[in-house]
Parts: C-alpha cells; sequence; structure tokens
C-alpha cells in the first residue's frame, strides 16, 4: 500500500522513475512550456478584473495583449537584439522564448481595458460590462 501513488500525483512520480527523470533533467534547459513561461494572476475587483502578469526582462514591444469575444489572452516574444548576437559569450543563461497564457473573463467588456508594464509586471485592468439580457421571443405553438 505504501507503493501507492494518487492519480493526481502519477505524472509527477513518473516524471521522477528513472530514467525519465535525467532525461527531463538534460533537456530542462532548453524546454520552455507556456505553463512554466510566466505567472498570472487573475483578481476579481468588483467593477472590473485585474490580470497581473510577471514578465521580468520583457519590454512592452514584446508583449501582446488581446481580448476575444471574453478571452483575454497574453503572448510573449522575447528575441535576442542584434546586438546581443554579436557578443562573443562563454557562458549565455538567457533565452529567446515565446509564450502565450490566456483566460475567459464571462463578463469583460470590449471598451475600457488598459495595461501597464511597470518593473517587470503587466497589469491589465478589464472592466466588466452589465448582464445582458438576454433576447427571448415566445413563439406560440398553433
Amino acid at each position: 500500500m505504501a507503493g501507492m501513488v494518487p492519480y493526481s500525483d502519477y505524472e509527477k512520480a513518473l516524471r521522477r522513475a528513472w530514467p525519465f527523470a535525467a532525461i527531463d533533467d538534460f533537456f530542462a534547459p532548453l524546454a520552455v512550456t507556456d505553463a512554466d513561461a510566466f505567472n498570472m494572476d487573475v483578481e476579481d475587483a468588483g467593477d472590473k478584473y485585474v490580470v497581473t502578469a510577471e514578465l521580468p526582462g520583457v519590454t512592452k514591444d514584446q508583449i501582446d495583449v488581446e481580448l476575444n469575444e471574453g478571452r483575454l489572452s497574453i503572448s510573449v516574444d522575447k528575441k535576442e537584439s542584434d546586438e546581443d548576437k554579436q557578443k562573443n559569450y562563454l557562458q549565455k543563461e538567457t533565452s529567446e522564448w515565446q509564450a502565450t497564457r490566456g483566460v475567459y473573463l464571462k463578463d469583460a467588456a470590449n471598451e475600457g481595458i488598459s495595461a501597464k508594464l511597470d518593473g517587470g509586471v503587466l497589469t491589465v485592468d478589464v472592466p466588466k460590462q452589465e448582464e445582458k439580457k438576454t433576447n427571448v421571443t415566445k413563439v406560440t405553438i398553433e
């Protein structure tokens, strides 16, 4: 019974099992997944949503924020500058990466959205719209 692993922890346990852990450790510096790329918090602040994303070392030109039918997407495309490519590095731990994170905000308004990048933290304020009244038409059956 001590060797049993809860289903929710099965994937983690499988990754720790040899030889998978050794392979993952070998390729870990090369892999950047969307979930590991940046942290994102979503807060319901009453009349608006406040979405914060930790993006250290990223400039506002490398970020794309889009609201499409209630889905807020934050995309980052961090690339090296031409100046960095000309340098002769002995060791380089920074890299180019791309990531997209998104969240569905059911009553997000399309207007009045603002975004600010300060100190490596992107803050997006998305106002809520009033609930839409359903346009229901009662049809009589003859």
